[in-house]
């Protein structure tokens, strides 16, 4: 499931209206519950604080005053339809004077997350392989093109005696430099680790 890779935030002006977007990547509801504290003492004036927030399984949205159903429900429903996860979204409204009705607002408050999702990068996080590679440093052109190809991370290098590289890969490895070396390279399975790709 995508989440974004850092925050954003977006202004829109609707009708007098003032939108303010914040999306904010977080892995907890205490972590949630304090950057909506940070934005109300940053925005005290504001008329409304409404917010949406996708943890995992965890979903809660909430209209902040604004007619029910106006306003957290379209934000998640917007989180929702991007598969988005580790995600807040706190949009903040001045009110300037012009009702916008219950389908004005619902429009609204899609409209401000939509655009500041527009402007977010994308990750995803998927598990990889992490291995030590051990081999000769005769070997060092062939291995750096053959991680390059297959498109694996090269974590550290080190020089002594040998050449030790750790490397994470989305694919096993193996038997890969087994056979690029004619036996060679060692190559030692160390564990699984989350990695984060941008999308």
């Amino acid at each position: 499931m995508p989440r974004i890779k850092e925050d954003i935030t977006h202004t829109l002006g609707i009708k007098k209206s003032r939108f303010i977007t914040y999306l904010h990547r977080t892995e907890s509801e205490e972590d949630a519950r304090d950057f909506i504290k940070f934005i109300k003492k940053k925005h005290p004036d504001a008329t409304h604080h409404c917010t949406a927030l996708i943890i995992g399984d965890l979903c809660r949205s909430n209209d902040d005053h604004e007619p029910a159903g106006t306003a957290g429900r379209p934000m998640l429903n917007v989180l929702f339809k991007q598969e988005m996860d580790q995600i807040l979204a706190v949009v903040v409204r001045y009110f300037g004077g012009i009702k916008l009705g219950t389908g004005g607002l619902v429009k609204a408050y899609s409209d401000s997350v939509k655009e500041a999702l527009d402007l977010a990068t994308l990750t995803t996080v998927s598990l990889w392989k992490e291995y030590i590679l051990t081999f000769d440093y005769t070997w060092i052109g062939k291995i750096d093109a053959a991680l390059h190809r297959m498109d694996c991370q090269i974590e550290s290098k080190d020089y002594d005696q040998k050449v030790v590289y750790h490397v994470l890969s989305s694919q096993s490895l193996e038997t890969s430099f087994m056979e690029l070396t004619g036996g060679q390279c060692t190559c030692e399975f160390v564990k699984e680790k989350a990695h984060e790709t941008v999308l």
